[in-house]
């Protein structure tokens, strides 16, 4: 299964950094950057994250809430978001859903037999919950191109 431009963004339930259950629909009014990535603490991962920190002035301006969503557990990403003041939403896709229903979950992540991970990808809702904007990468090592990010956000205002 996956999520692709042009269909409403399927809603899910899942427990932000503070163990509040946090709905997808609970963002519908604002765009939104659904921002997937692999692991807390990891050094591509900590970059992509603080870059999305460091536009967090423009995405406010162009009205769009960012949300970053991996498999780690809420407590490593309170930590996570505490050492890199991250001042968005993160949340645990512990059971991993989130990213199979979006089609995003990888399997034998970095050759580890076993080990899962939400493979780094974006997608951009727009104010009614409909997928604008799909990137996915089978790289974890792949940033998102942060520019196009933003510039397909300004196409929504």
């Amino acid at each position: 299964m996956s999520v692709d431009v042009g269909v409403v963004a399927p809603d899910f339930e899942a427990l932000d950094t503070k163990l509040k259950t946090r709905k997808l629909s609970d963002y519908r009014g604002s765009n939104v950057v659904l921002a997937f990535f692999p692991g807390a603490f990891t050094s591509v991962c900590t970059k992509e994250l603080c870059s999305f920190r460091d536009s967090m002035a423009n995405f406010n301006k162009l009205k769009a809430k960012v949300v970053g969503i991996s498999v780690d557990a809420p407590f490593s990403l309170a930590e996570f978001a505490k050492v890199n003041k991250l001042e968005f939403d993160l949340l645990s896709d512990g059971d991993r859903k989130i990213s199979t229903t979006y089609g995003v979950l990888h399997h034998d992540f970095v050759g580890a037999k076993g080990l899962t991970a939400s493979k780094r990808s974006v997608f951009i809702l727009d104010k009614n919950g409909i997928v604008k904007y799909k990137w996915v990468s089978e790289d974890p090592g792949k940033e998102p191109n942060y520019k196009e990010i933003e510039e397909e956000i300004k196409k929504l205002n």
